[in-house]
């Protein structure tokens, strides 16, 4: 087989591709790359490893300097690493811009979490890669990965961070709850995106009367997505069983005072300081949940 040929009529018309149909241009660079990078494997099995240098070189001359030895050996790169992931396809809203991402990853669950999350948000790969930064999977629990895996149904809690990372522009060394609801505040949307997806602020201090008094959620949102309302109480101490208690109250409430028949149940997150898995173990109250955080 003639490989360097066929590498280079591959690139053409990949080139001609990108003119006559923008519209699929990404799905022919994928296709492309793989091809070329199928074929370098091949070669370099038959004529060595410097047969990628040699055919960079003559690329150089034959089409364009960008195609050099470094580019090459990421085409080949991104074969090794489709064929290891074993896809019957290539995903279809995946850039080459996102596959040289998610090539820094290697554990085939995270891969297809990212994949499933770039298809579902829509996000580009400067979205992608602060996700990665940010170890957004890492901080999904064990239950909630194996339901990505089994491809179940999933719950407005299962994407919610664990630990929420909250941007701190503030400093004050010695953090309170009003402290931390207003670091909160002032970038509300990164915050949001730590729950997961569509999430909406209501208000924070939202009143609620029960008898007499006056108590105050710590912040009331309402996920579109899942349609509910979600109370949201925080908590700069180790979470302690009489948080739990405080926050059904309030969940309790709102089921009775705001929820519509459309609505399904409110649900319950505590953001704390520390996590105590023996109190959640005994909560009987599936909709609750806790957090640590971590001010970045």
């Amino acid at each position: 087989m003639d490989y360097y040929n066929e590498i280079k009529n591959e690139l053409v018309n990949n080139e001609i591709n990108r003119t006559v149909k923008n519209y699929s241009i990404n799905r022919n660079d994928l296709n492309t790359y793989y091809n070329v990078g199928k074929m370098l494997s091949e070669a370099g099995k038959h004529y060595g490893e410097n047969v990628i240098g040699e055919y960079a070189d003559k690329l150089r001359v034959d089409l364009n300097k960008k195609y050099n030895e470094r580019t090459l050996r990421r085409y080949r790169q991104f074969y090794n690493f489709v064929s290891t992931l074993k896809w019957s396809a290539l995903p279809t809203k995946l850039s080459w811009s996102h596959m040289t991402v998610l090539m820094t990853l290697s554990d085939e669950d995270e891969i297809n979490y990212y994949i499933g999350v770039i298809n579902d948000r829509n996000i580009g790969y400067r979205t992608l890669n602060e996700l990665i930064k940010k170890d957004e999977y890492g901080r999904i629990d064990a239950k909630t990965k194996n339901k990505f895996k089994r491809k179940e149904k999933l719950e407005v809690i299962d994407f919610v961070k664990n630990p929420i990372m909250i941007k701190n522009n503030n400093d004050s060394e010695k953090i309170s709850e009003k402290i931390l609801q207003k670091i909160i505040l002032e970038d509300i949307p990164s915050f949001l995106g730590e729950l997961g997806e569509g999430f909406t602020f209501i208000k924070n201090e939202y009143p609620i009367k029960l008898g007499d008094r006056y108590n105050y959620i710590d912040l009331l949102l309402f996920n579109i997505e899942y349609n509910c309302y979600v109370v949201v109480e925080l908590k700069v101490t180790k979470l302690k069983k009489e948080h739990i208690g405080q926050i059904q109250v309030y969940m309790n409430y709102i089921d009775e005072n705001l929820k519509k028949v459309n609505h399904d149940k409110t649900i319950g997150i505590i953001i704390c300081k520390q996590d105590n898995e023996y109190i959640i173990k005994y909560c009987s109250d599936d909709r609750i949940i806790s957090r640590k955080y971590e001010l970045i």
